[in-house]
């Protein structure tokens, strides 16, 4: 066995589906999308050829492509067309009875050879492949939406998959454009595990007071995201991605870095569910509330302050500089106040952010005397100033570091290796930058003392470093 697959169909007229049989169409392949549903399959065929439609319109395909891929595509109700099919790629409700009534239908119809791969989510591929007569050819392919528009694929091996079956899904992946990621049979795979703390560390700032919803997610937009957390909980569904938080928890039965957190759950619990009931973290009817930041406090900037500035910049993580007698640096995961009694004077933390970024920095500070220098200093290198609770590792550098502990630990249980996992954040989150290349440009040393710095403030084992980031520090 081996070679890309070009004869393939898609069970699940969705959205889910629809994409992913024109991506493969698009990519040369011949795809039928198989659902019993008559009006999910008109959609579907509709959907696609505007689609296609849309892409000749700006270029991106030429008339003939567009006319030759929609040649390939066919929409079918009856399972029995799938017969000579060499792939078939499941991508229907999140069912396990429901699915495994399908695998057993397809098995009676496909032939031995055949690879059947499950689109699943949050299922257990062995457990899906449990019920199959030829458990070997079972593997998953779990594509993210929009499938047309998101490069990545994970690539899922359970524990009766052929390697060779596995093979052959990543070198057909590769081939329709994707970056195709092996990844091991966990809760969460790759993205949705490793991925956690982004949203679960945001609400547990918010829970804590550490700063309003705009503030946090104006944060992580400064860094490079191109959404911050808690405005993406809303675009995704409060309930989806609560449950989610919850699906992971559970599989590791709560010995994990991925506790689900009580103010999101109040959300879902008041039906506050974000962008598709109109209200969520934030409120989307009209006349709501303004979401921009407040006006940054004009402070006056001297050249002390720009040498300061300058200082900061060209120095390690761990260094302090002085300026106006307050001791200004990155956050080492102590509280302002606990590196004030270590330094001895006034101090004011630097949330992290990349340098070469003007936007907006989180800062906070041990007492009042702090404030202004932390203002200036900042203000001298042309930054937005947010002043955040005093709370151990303030909010993006937390975040960031339990994202990294969370692929540490993924690597040291073998779900995929660090290029791989930072691959798949890139490409299944759109994260800025991966887990390890964030570790890198942090320090890993720095961000080992880092996570040990708020474990010790906050007293919770969750926040120690993972073994594999102490043996790489």
């Amino acid at each position: 066995m081996s070679g890309v697959i070009d004869n393939i169909a898609v069970c699940g007229a969705g959205a889910m589906g629809s994409g992913i049989a024109q991506v493969a169409a698009q990519a040369g392949a011949t795809v039928k999308v198989f659902d019993v549903n008559a009006e999910a399959l008109a959609a579907s065929r509709k959907r696609t050829l505007a689609d296609l439609d849309k892409l000749v319109a700006r270029g991106k395909l030429s008339v003939e492509a567009g006319e030759a891929v929609a040649g390939r595509m066919a929409w079918v109700s009856s399972l029995d067309e799938l017969a000579g099919c060499d792939l078939v790629v499941e991508a229907i409700i999140e069912d396990a009875g429901i699915k495994g009534q399908l695998f057993e239908k397809l098995e009676a119809v496909l032939a031995e050879s055949a690879v059947i791969a499950t689109n699943t989510s949050s299922l257990p591929v062995s457990r899906l492949a449990r019920s199959l007569r030829h458990p070997g050819r079972f593997v998953g392919m779990h594509f993210f939406n929009p499938a047309t528009a998101m490069k990545l694929v994970e690539v899922i091996s359970g524990a009766a998959t052929d390697p060779a079956v596995a093979a052959r899904i990543v070198a057909t992946a590769k081939h329709w454009g994707k970056v195709a990621i092996p990844a091991a049979d966990v809760a969460g795979f790759i993205v949705n595990r490793v991925a956690r703390p982004f949203y679960g560390e945001a609400f547990a700032a918010l829970n804590e007071g550490a700063a309003e919803p705009v503030a946090i997610d104006a944060l992580f937009k400064s860094a490079g995201f191109r959404m911050g957390p808690l405005e993406l909980t809303d675009l995704i569904g409060q309930d989806v991605n609560f449950a989610v938080a919850r699906s992971v928890f559970d599989s590791y039965f709560g010995r994990t870095r991925f506790v689900p957190q009580t103010r999101q759950a109040a959300l879902v619990d008041a039906g506050w569910l974000g962008r598709k009931t109109g209200r969520g973290v934030y409120d989307y009817a009209d006349g709501a509330s303004d979401r921009s930041l407040p006006e940054a406090p004009v402070v006056a900037v001297s050249d002390t302050h720009r040498q300061a500035a300058e200082a900061l910049k060209a120095g390690q993580g761990d260094q302090f500089v002085r300026c106006d007698g307050v001791a200004i640096g990155l956050t080492r995961g102590r509280t302002a106040r606990s590196e004030a009694r270590v330094q001895g004077v006034s101090v004011a933390l630097l949330d992290w952010c990349p340098q070469d970024v003007q936007g907006a920095v989180g800062f906070a500070v041990s007492d009042e005397a702090a404030r202004e220098p932390a203002l200036a200093v900042l203000a001298a290198s042309q930054r937005q100033g947010l002043e955040l609770a005093d709370r151990p590792g303030l909010i993006v550098a937390r975040t960031l570091a339990q994202i990294a502990n969370s692929g540490a630990d993924a690597v040291l249980e073998k779900v995929a290796d660090e290029a791989g996992i930072d691959a798949a954040l890139r490409f299944g989150a759109n994260y800025p930058y991966g887990p390890f290349a964030f570790a890198d440009l942090f320090g890993r040393a720095g961000l080992v003392a880092l996570l040990d710095g708020i474990a010790d403030e906050t007293g919770e084992a969750l926040y120690r470093p993972s073994v594999y980031l102490r043996n790489t520090a």
